[in-house]
């Protein structure tokens, strides 16, 4: 009988703890914000960023240089940035060699930071940064367009520059080559490659080979900075364009030949006044 009011205490006590549990969830649950619906997505309420065509990623200050220097970027040269991005080659080549340049970038921020960086650096008036599709930008006038892309990207716009852009013109891009377009040199700067290539002049087709009194049909078929061929019933060796400059090899009748020699226009002109051989466009 002793142990019925010691029954009764505990219960009594479990019995406020209990109560004093409930408040304390009710009162801290209200205080908590409700779930989200399902339904409910954040990216809704943030402006959506162009899709862009490469990755928003900076070249490193020291592969600019390098960039710049392979390219031999001189003054007043024109320059074209495809994805400008901040601005940094277009304003290095304004400061360090006193070129000229065109940023095109589709991202709205990056040109308004590109803007911003060229008048502090005070070369405002040398670049201009635009928005605008790499692929509708005009290269034609370029002596020399800079890429950072991607090789998807640089295989796309490959056809371009080698049908638009001047002979002698070179390209230059931060890790990312032109597939079957061979590279005319590469420099590694630290864990990055960049790469250059010489626009070659066109000369894929029929042309004519005044040489030792005779004119001699000279057809050459012309892959990207390389080309083979025949001179009459010869057979063209070691054909090679590096811009202008054209060199191959013939044996025309007399023993294997050397011609040496620069893209004008219709005419291959010898880099020798006295080499005695012209080539003419076949009309």
């Amino acid at each position: 009988m002793s142990s019925r009011p010691l029954v009764r205490a505990l219960l009594g006590g479990a019995g406020v703890i209990l109560l004093l549990f409930l408040a304390y969830s009710f009162l801290f649950r209200a205080d908590e914000a409700p779930a989200p619906r399902p339904s409910f997505d954040p990216a809704g309420f943030a402006g959506a960023r162009p899709k862009l065509d490469a990755p928003d990623v900076a070249s490193d200050l020291q592969v600019v240089d390098a960039m710049l220097g392979l390219a031999e970027v001189r003054a007043d040269e024109q320059v074209v940035d495809l994805g400008s991005g901040d601005g940094r080659i277009l304003i290095a080549a304004a400061r360090s060699f006193g070129a000229r340049g065109l940023g095109v970038d589709i991202d709205p921020a990056q040109i308004a930071l590109a803007n911003e960086n060229a008048r502090a650096a005070g070369v405002a008036g040398r670049v201009v940064f635009r928005r605008e599709d790499l692929f509708q930008t005009p290269i034609a006038e370029a002596d020399v367009l800079t890429l950072y892309l991607t090789q998807a990207v640089n295989l796309r716009l490959r056809p371009r520059i080698l049908s638009q852009m001047r002979a002698g013109a070179r390209v230059v891009s931060h890790e990312f080559h032109m597939g079957e377009w061979r590279w005319d040199q590469r420099s590694r700067v630290g864990d990055a490659t960049v790469y250059l290539w010489i626009v070659p002049a066109r000369i894929d087709g029929a042309w004519t080979l005044y040489a030792d009194g005779r004119a001699i049909a000279l057809t050459i078929r012309q892959t990207n900075q390389t080309f083979i061929g025949t001179a009459g019933d010869a057979r063209i060796e070691q054909g090679r364009l590096n811009g202008e400059s054209v060199r191959f090899i013939a044996d025309l009748g007399s023993g294997r030949r050397t011609f040496e020699g620069r893209v004008a226009g219709d005419t291959i002109l010898p880099d020798s006044p006295n080499a005695g051989w012209r080539v003419e466009r076949a009309r």
